[in-house]
């Protein structure tokens, strides 16, 4: 406007005017980057069971605050207690702070991760492994490379299986192979994250079909989004038909490059050694495509392959050299363990002072035997080395006295904190037919987009040996409505540890499961069976009713025991005890292998080879 009017001083408006947009701009920019570093600042990164005194440290509060919190979500914790994912979850939850678990190895690996410059990365050797369907030929075909490329001057020595193998091709290119055994390995390295291989040879028989495990070995390589070579092996034989694998290839959407697609198909024969050498450079090829570089002049980093214990020579571990270089006297941690390497050995027993990258090596030092997958660092002190380890020790000792070997309710909670339940699998056994189909629809009705409720088996009578079995082996839990375990399947679920919850209210269970899904803590009231009675002989008397002659098979019975009557794994009746005798006394307890008399109130309908079961509720406070 004061352009338009051409009054005195526009220009100058306009200028301040402009400075002032600017710096509310700049203070703008400030504030969106304040509010983003508190959110960040908000996201605490722990390991599961750190203790409450660390934690308060994390959240920058006094622990005497935490420990107040959780007495008011009724949780009794003390200073150097450890707490469990729920726990840690709920207590950050109450001070605004949001939660992500990490592993023992991730939390102290962020500190050691160092990235390097462009300048310093050296072409490194290409990782292959090979899988396949046993009885394709993937051993031969190894057998085959290692003969022909490896030294010659083997038939002295004995040559020392490792797993891992570095191979010359006549370009005078390296290649590492691995030899998984079976797919296990490869599976268990790529859950732990340690992405061990550039490129895979899917080995395929030319007389035979793709099998359930080539589909299994494809689906793993694709899943790691390694590139993908398809070996198609035994075309020396009259048999074979590589077409037939291709057809099978392409109709699981794996189309080789001469039929138009993206993957590299080589016909081989391993006996003879008829196409190898253009595998070989097939591999190389697709090595080059990812550009494989690696930093050798930096402290070693890599993967442990396997490890064993050498009757002669200790705990040895094959490991491969990822970045930098592994040198003799290095202290290293791998998973829980530590040492320094005090030898270094390849696949024929060679010694060897360095291993740079992409280099598998036989190391000898370690104080114990790390897991095939764990990742190796190499420390500047051996006192950084040791707490390392220590701490990683405590954490699993922790973990495996903590957590439980199958699921339970209580341990619901936990696993949805860490974010690793997605379903849970349910047996449901019930008195009659009606109450089971009921209770089953009602627990599917519970499934939510996180968690998927399955119903494993469901059918009525008592709880078998075959039900607990079943749970141990699925992972499951045992429901029972109005029907109990017999006595070798609640000894087998002890044993066991499965968690078999008996419910006499339909919406208890119910309501139970619901909570447990929400991560609620386990329930406050618990019932714990005291006593099994049977009953051996039954005496009807005039005016005082039935009375039971029985005798004490497992536990105590008290005279305010609440107790049940089985009959054949079902509940008949529920209630209590009107009198308790030994001989003519009344007594206040019984024990196991003594004999009593036991009259029922308003209940008279016993039969011979009844058990009574004597339970009491128990009221127990919250725990973690």
């Amino acid at each position: 406007m004061a352009r338009l009017s051409g009054g005195k001083g526009g220009n100058q408006g306009n200028r301040s005017k402009y400075r002032r947009e600017k710096r509310s701009a700049v203070a703008d920019a400030a504030d969106e980057r304040r509010m983003q570093e508190q959110l960040e600042s908000k996201i605490l990164k722990v390991t599961e069971f750190v203790s409450a005194n660390d934690l308060a440290a994390l959240m920058d509060v006094s622990v005497n605050e935490v420990i107040k919190t959780c007495m008011n979500l009724g949780m009794f914790v003390s200073i150097n207690q450890r707490l469990d994912a729920e726990a840690i979850t709920i207590i950050a939850d109450e001070f605004g702070y949001d939660i992500q678990f990490a592993s023992a190895e991730e939390e102290e690996n962020t500190g050691i991760e160092e990235v390097d410059a462009e300048e310093d990365l050296l072409p490194r050797a290409p990782i292959v492994t090979i899988m396949g369907h046993v009885d394709h030929g993937k051993t031969s075909l190894l057998d085959y490379i290692r003969r022909t490329k490896v030294t010659a001057g083997e038939a002295g020595g004995i040559t020392q299986h490792i797993g891992a193998y570095q191979v010359t091709t006549e370009a005078g290119k390296d290649i590492t192979f691995l030899d998984t055994p079976g797919h296990e390995a490869f599976t268990a390295m790529r859950a732990r994250g340690a992405k061990v291989t550039d490129v895979v040879i899917i080995v395929v028989a030319a007389d035979d079909n793709v099998m359930p495990q080539t589909k299994e070995a494809l689906n793993h390589a694709q899943a790691a989004g390694s590139p993908i070579v398809i070996a198609i092996n035994k075309i020396d034989k009259p048999t074979a038909n590589p077409d037939k694998i291709r057809e099978e290839l392409a109709q699981l959407n794996v189309l080789v490059e001469e039929w138009g697609g993206k993957y590299q198909s080589q016909e081989i024969s391993a006996k003879t050694g008829q196409g190898i050498d253009e595998l070989l450079d097939k591999v190389l090829l697709e090595a080059e495509l990812l550009e494989l570089k690696a930093n050798p002049n930096r402290r070693a980093v890599g993967t442990v392959i396997e490890a064993a214990l050498d009757k002669g020579r200790g705990y040895v571990a094959t490991v491969l050299v990822q970045t930098g270089t592994l040198k003799i006297g290095d202290i290293l941690v791998a998973g829980s363990h530590h040492g320094r390497v005090k030898a270094m050995t390849d696949e024929l027993g060679k010694r060897h002072k360095i291993a740079g990258p992409s280099m598998p090596i036989q190391v000898l030092g370690i104080d114990g035997a790390p897991q095939a997958g764990d990742k190796f660092v190499v420390m500047e002190t051996e006192r950084e080395a040791r707490e390392i380890a220590v701490n990683r020790q405590q954490l699993q000792r922790e973990q495996s006295m903590r957590t439980k070997k199958h699921i339970t309710l209580d341990e619901i909670g936990r696993r949805l904190a860490i974010g690793t339940f997605k379903e849970l699998n349910v047996i449901v056994r019930g008195d009659v037919d009606g109450s089971v189909e009921a209770l089953s629809d009602s627990l599917l009705k519970l499934s939510t987009e996180e968690v998927q409720v399955n119903i494993l088996s469901k059918g009525v009578g008592q709880i078998s040996e075959t039900d607990v079995l079943l749970a141990s082996a699925s992972d499951a839990i045992i429901i029972g409505f109005q029907v109990r375990p017999s006595v070798n399947a609640r000894k087998l679920a002890e044993q066991e540890e499965i968690d078999i919850r008996l419910y006499s209210i339909i919406y208890n269970a119910i309501n139970e499961l619901k909570d447990a899904m929400e991560g609620m803590l386990a329930p406050t009231v618990k019932e714990e069976v005291t006593a099994n009675v049977e009953v051996r002989e039954v005496f009807k008397i005039t005016k005082v009713g039935t009375i039971a002659g029985c005798m004490v098979t497992d536990g105590v019975i008290t005279r305010n025991s609440k107790i049940r009557i089985v009959r054949d794994g079902i509940v008949v009746h529920s209630g209590e005890i009107l009198a308790l005798k030994r001989f003519k006394d009344d007594v206040s307890e019984v024990r196991t292998g003594y004999e009593c008399g036991i009259s029922i109130k308003n209940f008279n309908d016993l039969v011979q080879g009844d058990v009574i079961e004597a339970y009491e509720e128990r009221e127990i406070k919250r725990t973690l």
